[in-house]
């Protein structure tokens, strides 16, 4: 069970080669040849040894590597620039531990699709950043381990299975790092930690196998960053790497748009309300693109009935495939016994309910017609990334009975899952925080290829209301 802990605040930005840079102004710098890279990856080194024990964020340790890889940084526009690559994708010479104890890991031969579309932008790894179970929890929180905790306050989950990621990027131990989001996780962990969370349209990525071959590719991969300018950035160099021909190209987005949009706005999501402080401040966005010119109504959520449930069942339908090719997939290491209640909870949960999943998926694909349809009308949509504020470690602590768990989980994510089913792009902004002062992140999305709008309302938002950053000065 969860141990007592000191509630903290906690930032690695100091006066090093880091300094306060995003990833832009950190390669600006290493272009102008004011810091030099393995300065640059000693620096984020010293800041991951220093934060990780007050937020157990990383699975992994490649320090050594990448002091290797800093002396010849292979080419491209963020070469030399430190990362963490979330530990569920191959990366050649690192395991791939999916956040579980339930088998011995060995280290991977080659990298996978997804690693070497990232790393070939340029990219060091230090390592791989820890997850909740094979991603299945919106807080990792791992039964051995432990929590991975918000450096906002690490009395509280850093939210989701890209939590070890983003409560790196938060500190300021690193200026970007992987994620990827099969029911908001980026928006989630960028939601709770203060970031830019974009998940992309479907398939606008590399991806590993696995996620490909989903009935529904409900993953997205991309990245958690403390500026838009980083996020666009990097979907931009990914794009020159991987190229998807069937989506228009994003392109290089450097400054807001001068379109104003039509903007849906609702805060009741996936049969769960959001809370009334987080409502509130979802007005205050409203409030804040309306001076900005745009127009904003308050619209249904263009879900299909029953989604909720769905949604559940076909996240319980890869949890139980999961379980049963443990063995074939990991060897005689594997054991079930190791796994934690939520993971199992939801496998029984679809082993009951199989002759259901061909109506869920059936239902569920419907969501993508509904979507573009309400597209035809409103250029984005605006919601709570999630409905409450975020919760003190040990809310969803996965040793708990999987019906309390779940019952936690889905009360606190109602919002995200819809574009992961749709394969619509949404971002997570940091536009307000709590009474409590922990961050709140507001959820924009927009039709399938529309990245381009979503970054351009992004810079938009960030000019007018500048982020709030842990470490960093007012007005820096």
């Amino acid at each position: 069970m969860t141990q007592p802990h000191e509630d903290l605040q906690v930032s690695a930005v100091t006066d090093d080669a880091l300094g306060e840079h995003d990833a832009v102004g950190l390669v600006h710098a290493l272009h102008a040849g004011a810091v030099s890279v393995p300065e640059v990856v000693e620096a984020a080194i010293a800041r991951v040894e220093a934060v990780d024990p007050s937020l157990n964020a990383l699975a992994f340790r490649a320090f050594d590597r990448a002091r290797l890889e800093a002396l010849a940084p292979r080419d491209g526009y963020f070469s030399g620039v430190p990362t963490v690559v979330k530990d569920n994708v191959a990366v050649a010479g690192m395991p791939t531990q999916d956040g579980s104890d339930a088998w011995a890991p060995r280290p991977e031969r080659v990298d996978g699709d997804f690693a070497r579309m990232y790393l070939a932008t340029g990219l060091i790894p230090l390592g791989k950043s820890q997850l909740s179970e094979y991603g299945f929890s919106a807080a990792a929180e791992h039964p051995r381990l432990g929590a991975v905790r918000s450096p906002w306050s690490t009395d509280r989950v850093a939210g989701a299975s890209s939590a070890g990621s983003a409560a790196l990027v938060a500190a300021g131990a690193l200026p970007l790092a992987h994620a990827n989001d099969g029911g908001g996780s980026i928006r989630i962990p960028a939601s709770v930690n203060g970031l830019v969370g974009l998940k992309p349209t479907r398939d606008r990525l590399a991806q590993d196998k696995l996620m490909r071959d989903m009935p529904i590719r409900i993953v997205a991969d991309g990245v958690v960053t403390r500026s838009v300018r980083d996020t666009a950035a990097f979907v931009r160099e990914a794009e020159l790497v991987y190229r998807n021909l069937a989506l228009p190209p994003v392109g290089d987005i450097t400054r807001p748009g001068r379109k104003r949009l039509r903007i849906g706005f609702n805060t009741s999501g996936v049969g769960v309300s959001a809370s009334p402080e987080v409502a509130a401040l979802t007005l205050e966005t409203v409030a804040l693109l309306e001076r900005l010119g745009h127009t904003v109504e308050e619209v249904e959520a263009p879900v299909p009935d029953g989604f909720r449930e769905d949604f559940l069942l076909y996240w319980a339908l890869l949890a139980t495939v999961l379980v049963r090719t443990g063995r074939r997939t990991h060897g005689r290491s594997w054991d079930r016994t190791r796994l934690d209640n939520l993971t199992l909870g939801l496998a029984r949960h679809a082993s009951r309910n199989l002759h259901r999943v061909p109506g869920a998926i059936r239902r569920l694909r419907r969501a993508q017609r509904l979507s573009a349809t309400f597209f035809e009308t409103y250029d984005v949509t605006l919601t709570p990334a999630l409905a409450t504020e975020t919760p003190r470690v040990g809310h969803l602590d996965p040793t708990q009975d999987y019906d309390t768990i779940i019952e936690r989980l889905m009360g606190w994510v109602a919002f995200t899952p819809l574009q992961n089913v749709t394969g619509d792009p949404a971002i997570s902004l940091p536009l307000a925080q709590t009474g409590a002062g922990l961050p709140q992140g507001m959820m924009f999305g927009a039709g399938a290829g529309r990245e381009a709008t979503l970054l351009e309302l992004a810079y938009e938002l960030e000019d007018a209301q500048p982020f709030a950053r842990l470490g960093v000065r007012p007005g820096d």
